[in-house]
């Protein structure tokens, strides 16, 4: 069996349980959006990532990474819904889906 090596894309990390609750309980139609955009991901570089229109990566300012992380990051998975994951080389970690737009910035 070959292994398939993307040479520079973004290699996810969906290990976070508290990510892996919210995305596991999202209504059917949400969840499939969310797997679409997370198929994705997986197949663009951090460069692509940037710039995609409908991604969205933005730094969250609002509130304070953890100690030993530079940035905490929130980003489109459906048309209503954003994630926060934070980068640690080639790696995305996912960390939360935010039930709403503004609970992803800490203002709910």
């Amino acid at each position: 069996m070959a292994v398939i090596k993307h040479e520079g894309c973004i290699r996810l990390d969906l290990n976070n349980p508290v990510f892996q609750e919210q995305l596991l309980t999202l209504q059917k139609a949400e969840c499939h959006a969310a797997l679409d955009t997370l198929n994705k991901i997986r197949h663009l570089t951090w460069n692509q990532l940037y710039r995609d229109p409908g991604i969205k990566w933005e730094k969250i300012t609002s509130i304070k990474p953890p100690a030993g992380i530079d940035a905490v990051y929130s980003l489109r998975v459906s048309s209503s819904r954003r994630a926060t994951a934070l980068r640690e080389g080639e790696y995305m970690r996912l960390l939360t889906i935010a039930s709403d737009h503004d609970a992803t910035y800490g203002r709910k």
